[in-house]
């Protein structure tokens, strides 16, 4: 496999990135590639100075930086050489089997609906998170930003994107799938959420358990936790101020310290053609470790094609 690395991209670039590209390459089999795009030169020095050989990553070269502050439709369209611009084009060119940026996350998402375009059948592509579980394994939440305002046959769908990603990608057998809602009741919730429940109930397109609350969200009541874009922005924003909040106060243990953006990396756009990453601005050297390892197991997982042959 062939991981793309978008190393202009963060507030922290390159050198958080290259850093952590350094990690990936020690935990990564030497079978696959970490391609680093962006200043070659920079990222070269970077590596001269850890004592690290640049034959163990290959490079491809651009001038031009998509910044965190750019307009992102403008900047997708004036800056043909930056480092995103690239990526895409070398991922839609089947030269890379991933791509993974820390940059401007507007500019990623424009690059994976126009650059490798949604798969077909897929109504909105969206982003997911993790749910660290009490119990100790993972459940993921979607989706969390693209899509504000959607419609039962979209939520549909996200379950579909969900339960195929908890399973290949986490390992999840029959993902159980659970509607976010205000009560568990079919009947509970807004019109939204009641007219999703009764596409969802009678489906064999996924294991739908029926409605859950927002208490249980980190137990096992669902692997797959399906909302709007905009309730699932505020509960992964509030549990990253929830995480500051209890390592501000020294009441980090070993599950809190699962909330940590740093521990996953990265959040996948499903639905598209390609496995693209976006990660957090603020990203270090270990969340884009952990960023490239997520991206070679989308890579390996193949996710992509299964979405397809789902939505034939």
């Amino acid at each position: 496999m062939n991981i793309g690395l978008d190393i202009m991209g963060g507030d922290f670039a390159p050198e958080a990135i290259v850093l952590g590209a350094i990690e990936a390459q020690k935990e990564i089999p030497s079978e696959h590639t970490i391609t680093l795009v962006g200043d070659s030169v920079a990222a070269k020095k970077i590596l001269e100075r850890e004592g690290v050989n640049s034959s163990l990553f290959s490079f491809v070269h651009t001038t031009e930086v998509i910044e965190m502050a750019d307009h992102a439709t403008k900047a997708m369209r004036a800056k043909q050489d930056s480092s995103i611009n690239v990526g895409f084009k070398l991922l839609s060119q089947g030269k890379l089997d991933a791509f993974s940026s820390a940059g401007n996350s507007g500019a990623m998402l424009i690059g994976s609906m126009f650059a490798v375009r949604p798969i077909a059948g897929v109504i909105r592509p969206c982003i997911t998170s993790v749910l660290p579980k009490e119990s100790g394994g993972v459940g993921v939440i979607l989706d969390v930003g693209i899509n504000a305002d959607c419609k039962p046959d979209v939520l549909y769908q996200f379950a579909i994107l969900g339960s195929l990603y908890a399973e290949f990608v986490f390992n999840v057998k029959d993902p159980k799938v659970g509607l976010l809602n205000i009560g568990e009741e079919k009947e509970k919730g807004n019109l939204l959420a009641q007219a999703t429940h009764e596409l969802m109930e009678e489906t064999d397109d996924f294991n739908f358990v029926g409605n859950i609350e927002g208490r249980d969200i980190f137990n096992d009541k669902a692997d797959v936790v399906v909302c709007d874009g905009f309730t699932g922005n505020v509960i992964l924003k509030e549990a990253e101020a929830f995480y500051s909040l209890i390592a501000k106060r020294g009441l980090i243990d070993d599950y809190f310290s699962r909330f940590n953006y740093e521990n996953y990396g990265g959040t996948p756009v499903l639905g598209v053609n390609g496995n693209v990453l976006i990660g957090h601005g603020i990203s270090n050297a270990k969340a884009i470790k952990n960023m490239l390892n997520l991206s070679l197991n989308l890579a390996q997982a193949d996710l992509p094609n299964k979405i397809k042959k789902a939505f034939k």
